[in-house]
């Protein structure tokens, strides 16, 4: 991760409303009226702090009819609070000096993969995502497409069990080709489907974006 990118996200994570907002949205998505109401601010309040977490990547948004959901990132949140672990571990092996050198280098090897994977995902959601949170386009690079699919599945329920109704209702909210993107989410082993019945893989089975060529 750049160290810029690094810098930002820590600055987004520099005052205790929005640490708040996050350990609130870590339950459960919620609208920001209910933010506003939890914290005890006003609504241009949270619009305030959103704003700084969603251009941070910790944050996303989608819309029910006319009310505005903010969700909890919590993949970003954690790679992101990971890459400063790679930057004091590259200062141990000596590469200290020209990491603070360049500012735009990115780390190297798997670590610096990972983090590089969550500048890519903020930028292809960023693309692919209008601001009210409906899917411009399914990408075509197989790489993007997963990222997107991952961005879109995360607003689902472990545990839950879905008719396929549900998911097509879900998936509709997103984009209207809801039957090739719940075909998707059994082909990348997002979901499982037994009897018309479906639920959400463990994460470790998911396909994952880091491992595809761009």
């Amino acid at each position: 991760m750049q160290l810029d990118q690094l810098v930002s996200f820590y600055k987004a994570m520099g005052d205790t409303t929005r640490v708040r907002i996050l350990a609130i949205l870590a339950n459960g998505p919620l609208h920001g009226q209910a933010l506003a109401g939890k914290l005890g601010v006003t609504p241009p309040t949270i619009t305030h702090h959103m704003a700084k977490l969603r251009e941070a990547g910790l944050v996303y948004e989608r819309r029910d009819k006319n009310t505005v959901y903010f969700y909890l990132h919590e993949a970003n949140v954690k790679r992101q609070s990971q890459a400063i672990v790679g930057v004091l571990d590259r200062a141990k092996s000596g590469a200290g000096d020209s990491l603070f050198a360049d500012t735009d280098a990115e780390t190297r090897g798997e670590r610096g993969e990972e983090n590089k994977m969550v500048v890519e995902s903020i930028q292809v959601i960023r693309s692919f995502f209008t601001a009210e949170g409906k899917l411009k386009q399914i990408p075509a690079q197989r790489k993007k497409k997963l990222i997107v699919f991952e961005h879109i599945v995360r607003g689902l329920k472990k545990g839950h069990k879905y008719t396929e109704k549900e998911i097509s209702d879900y998936i509709r909210q997103f984009h209207e080709d809801y039957a090739t993107i719940r075909r998707e989410f059994i082909m990348n082993h997002y979901m499982y489907r037994e009897d018309g019945v479906y639920e959400l893989n463990p994460e470790e089975m998911w396909a994952k974006p880091e491992n595809q060529r761009k």
